[in-house]
């Protein structure tokens, strides 16, 4: 155990403490708490990466637990949202975000299997949809305005929107670069 797979676990152990607090917390707290939960378990997601890089402590079980515990996350905080707020386009947007993750997953795992992992390896695009996810649910989470002037859940809102295209476009880019991958080896193959 070292500092940046105890952070990845602690992303996990986050959530249960997020829903919990969301569900059951007096209104008024309930929600920027559980901002600060998701914002201080998105820094996380960040922060084991960087450390795991520089101080070489990058393993295996790290790099397969890593995206486990974003997609667990996001993917509670997302039906949260749903539960709250029931908004036909939050709807779609959860679906879209937790769906690709799903299909991205495993066309990860196949590609993996079939020698072409790098194929399939993390995209800027795929940052920035990752960067503007965090960010949309945190928002969104909070609900109340920042200095009563700030629209925060609106920000968050269409924050969710645009990484629900950002979603799309980089679930495509990957599926485009998986089938030529494929088409190669199989060209290759001949």
């Amino acid at each position: 155990m070292n500092l940046p797979l105890f952070l990845t676990w602690l992303r996990i152990a986050a959530i249960p403490l997020l829903v919990l607090v969301f569900l059951f917390a007096p209104e008024s707290a309930a929600r920027p708490l559980s901002a600060w939960i998701f914002g201080l378990a998105a820094a996380t997601d960040f922060l084991d990466g960087y450390l795991a890089r520089r101080w070489n402590q990058q393993s295996s079980f790290g790099a397969f637990l890593d995206p486990v515990a974003d997609k667990l996350i996001v993917a509670a905080a997302l039906i949260l949202l749903v539960y709250a707020n029931g908004d036909i386009w939050i709807v779609l947007a959860a679906i879209i975000i937790i769906g690709r993750e799903i299909l991205i997953s495993a066309l990860r795992e196949w590609m993996a299997e079939t020698g072409n992992r790098a194929a399939v390896a993390v995209s800027q695009l795929g940052k920035w949809k990752t960067i503007a996810q965090m960010f949309a649910i945190m928002f969104m989470l909070n609900w109340f305005p920042l200095w009563d002037v700030i629209p925060v859940y609106q920000i968050g809102y269409w924050l969710l929107m645009v990484s629900a295209v950002l979603t799309l476009a980089s679930g495509a880019l990957y599926g485009m670069a998986a089938w030529r991958a494929v088409r190669a080896q199989r060209a290759a193959g001949d």
